[in-house]
């Protein structure tokens, strides 16, 4: 039977543990949700707390199990599955027992939704009512989807003493591997880039592949940043006989968490060339992939099997979600940070939210934390970045790093050190102090604040779950980490779900400031994050630098021009048209002011 989604938006993923549950408190209305595998550990506690929570009996994966990782992925997936089954079918007999129960799910619907005029035809036809509704819940409702992420180039080694374990035991192998082995049917969303180890991975599993009704069981999903990424990445799976799914489109700086700048390409360029060209990136996959089954003497569609594009990243109103569904044809619009907001949705500790709604433009910025040394979203007035200056002034910098996925570094271990342990800034910040002598008190600073500033992701994403759901925190404090998008200095206040869902739809705003229009929001971020590079550069400047920043600002400039001609021919955004096109021309000066370097300069 065919899907038809209910919902336009779905909730990306977010850090390890903001998302973790979400499909256990939202997919029975149909709204879709992504679960992060990176933190094995977090997922056992939470397999253990709602084992605990809904009766059912649990049995601790440990550390002592020859695939444990896999296997506590699977069982997990496994318990959400099970959970989210039962509490659909429970929610399907309120929806047909009571009409105030189906007017309130009614309400969370889009107004452009057939499943909710049909709804809407059963309530006016009051005779028929009760005989009908069931049916037409049965054959039109369906769960949100479950879906997982794997950050790609998370992929740890692994060792046993100091036996390094085969590459199916890297982090994200067996992330892969215990998805892959769950009940669920539903899709992995890959993201940072390519790993073509682990690509070539998914040619393990049986469920990748279309099977004799031509249906994928289990998909693929890969977020991008710019048509040419998606191709190169979809051609590549194709040539192995898989199929992409979905692109999931990011906006490279208005986002949450990593942020993974594009050369100066701002989103609605990037959208409006994959609107232009979605035909192509369709039929390149399809042939290559159709030459790859036929050679495994595997079963293989005629036709190309679906491909949905969808957006995320800074999206925070109404007018904005409609126009880049109708602009842009895409399938779905990803909210995301507002979410933090509604507890019914997401694990957020209260302490988290607080900080949150509070929080003002200047609360949010670009990061050098992430010990991936990607630019990472975060926010001022964390626990965790209190308890990280305490230790820098208490001179005992880093972390005790317990769990090591992000252990990548081999500089000073073969085995992988993180950047944001102590042990790795001990070493640094003695190297540092033994050339104390040849550097000014300015430069010694900056490099200080350089090596300290790492913040252990792996506890700090997940704390906000152990806090919310009063389960112990063993080790040593690190507080919370969150990572949202700037977007959601405009959001001020907890918000229900219903609500949350109605301002994405009906418009009834939760906003309690002004907000810029999102394409002005990301262009300020654009121009700011160039001004930063020309500024902060250090050392020889390259003729490739020269060439990038120079590529960079053309692009941007393009964008700006894209954008002018789209804000005069489209009908949405009326009311604040003249203060967008101003703010345009303003961000353009500002561009135009930022002076590249030469050769000579340099």
């Amino acid at each position: 039977m065919t899907k038809t989604p209910l919902h336009t938006f779905h909730i990306p993923v977010m850090g390890l543990a903001y998302t973790i549950d979400s499909p256990i408190r939202v997919a029975q209305y149909g709204i879709s949700s992504v679960i992060a595998l990176a933190d094995d550990d977090l997922i056992e506690k939470m397999r253990n707390f709602y084992s605990t929570k809904f009766n059912i009996p649990y049995e601790e994966i440990t550390q002592k199990f020859h695939d444990y990782r896999a296997e506590r992925i699977t069982s997990y997936l496994n318990l959400v599955d099970k959970i989210v089954k039962e509490k659909f079918e429970n929610f399907k007999t309120e929806l047909a027992e009571s009409k105030t129960a189906l007017e309130n799910f009614m309400s969370m619907l889009p107004n452009t939704s057939d499943i909710k005029k049909g709804f809407q035809n059963l309530l006016d036809d009051g005779i028929s009512f009760k005989e009908n509704i069931q049916q037409y819940i049965e054959s039109h409702l369906f769960p949100g989807e479950i879906d997982v992420n794997i950050m790609t180039k998370l992929d740890k080694d692994n060792f046993v003493k100091n036996e390094q374990l085969p590459t199916e035991f890297n982090d994200a192998h067996a992330a892969l591997r215990g998805f892959a082995n769950s009940n669920l049917e539903s899709s992995v969303v890959l993201s940072a880039g390519m790993n073509p180890r682990l690509f070539g991975y998914f040619e393990n599993f049986a469920a990748f592949f279309p099977n004799e009704k031509n249906e994928l069981k289990k998909k693929i999903i890969l977020k991008v940043s710019d048509f040419r990424s998606a191709m190169i990445q979809g051609n590549f799976l194709a040539k192995k006989g898989l199929w992409v799914s979905e692109y999931r489109i990011e906006s490279g700086l208005n986002c949450g968490g990593h942020a993974f700048a594009t050369d100066g390409l701002l989103l609605g360029t990037i959208l409006e060339e994959f609107k232009q060209k979605k035909e192509q990136l369709v039929q390149s996959a399809h042939d290559l992939m159709i030459k790859a089954l036929q050679l495994k003497n595997q079963i293989f569609p005629e036709k190309p099997l679906d491909l949905k594009i969808t957006v995320q990243g800074g999206v925070g109103t109404a007018e904005e979600h409609e126009f880049l569904l109708d602009e842009y044809k895409v399938d779905s619009v990803g909210w995301g940070s507002p979410f933090l907001l509604v507890p019914e949705a997401t694990s957020v500790d209260q302490e988290t939210r607080n900080l949150l709604m509070k929080a003002k433009e200047d609360d949010f910025y670009l990061s050098n934390i992430s010990p991936l040394g990607v630019p990472f979203n975060t926010l001022k007035g964390t626990s965790n970045e209190f308890l990280k200056q305490k230790r820098i002034q208490e001179n005992k910098a880093g972390s005790s790093c317990p769990k090591k996925f992000l252990a990548l570094s081999k500089e000073y271990d073969p085995h992988g050190i993180c950047t944001a342990s102590k042990k790795y800034q001990d070493i640094k910040l003695a190297a540092l102090e033994s050339s104390k002598d040849t550097l000014s008190a300015e430069e010694f600073e900056k490099s200080k604040i350089k090596i300290t500033e790492k913040s252990c992701l792996c506890v700090g994403l997940a704390n906000a779950s152990y806090l919310e759901n009063d389960i112990k925190i063993k080790g040593q404090a690190q507080g919370v980490v969150i990572c949202p998008g700037p977007n959601l200095a405009y959001f001020d206040q907890e918000v229900s779900l219903k609500d949350m869902i109605q301002h994405i739809y009906q418009g009834k705003s939760v906003l309690r400031t002004e907000r810029p229009n999102l394409f002005v929001k990301e262009l300020k971020m654009y121009v700011d994050y160039f001004r930063n590079e020309i500024e902060t550069i250090s050392g020889e400047i390259t003729n490739n630098q020269l060439k990038k920043w120079n590529s960079f600002k053309t692009n941007i400039l393009e964008g700006i021009e894209y954008y002018q001609n789209l804000l005069s021919s489209t009908s949405y955004f009326e009311t604040e048209k003249e203060k967008i096109k101003m703010q345009f021309d303003k961000y353009q000066s500002e561009l135009n002011s930022i002076k590249i370097p030469t050769m000579e300069m340099a």
